[in-house]
């Protein structure tokens, strides 16, 4: 007998919470992984295979894209950035089940805002304008 089947979450269905941001929706969220650089070293007359130990604990930048409005909440906070106060928050991605409760929990430490892009416009294109927020942060947990 089989245990219970657990199928994967859908991509889509997610949010974002910054602490006290109140932006809208985002559309995308992407680049958050932690790597560990690994040091090699050689012992005494081992001349075939190096030892291979932890080093520095390595996290990616995170893109946040969401579809213009006139919230300014995320580029004030770049421009607070900009201007030398660098306000470090949490910023929480949440994958969302199919009944729509909360699955799994990313938590994002220390978090700044480090790059803006803004949207590029088209009169020929019937696209939503796309702003693009990347933050830089010094940790990361997962729950459930």
């Amino acid at each position: 007998m089989t245990g219970e089947r657990r199928d994967p979450y859908r991509n889509f269905r997610f949010r974002v919470e910054i602490d006290g941001i109140q932006q809208a929706g985002f559309s995308e969220v992407s680049g958050f992984d932690a790597n560990i650089d690994v040091i090699e070293y050689r012992e005494g007359d081992d001349i075939t295979t190096p030892r291979k130990l932890p080093g520095l604990t390595k996290y990616g930048n995170i893109t946040l894209k969401w579809g213009v409005t006139d919230s300014m909440e995320l580029f004030e906070w770049l421009q607070d950035a900009m201007d030398g106060t660098i306000e470090r928050k949490t910023v929480t991605i949440i994958a969302i089940d199919e009944e729509g409760s909360d699955a799994a929990t990313w938590q994002i430490m220390e978090a700044w805002p480090m790059k803006y892009t803004a949207p590029d416009f088209n009169a020929t294109s019937s696209d939503v304008g796309i702003e693009l927020l990347e933050i830089a942060h010094e940790g990361m947990l997962r729950s459930s």
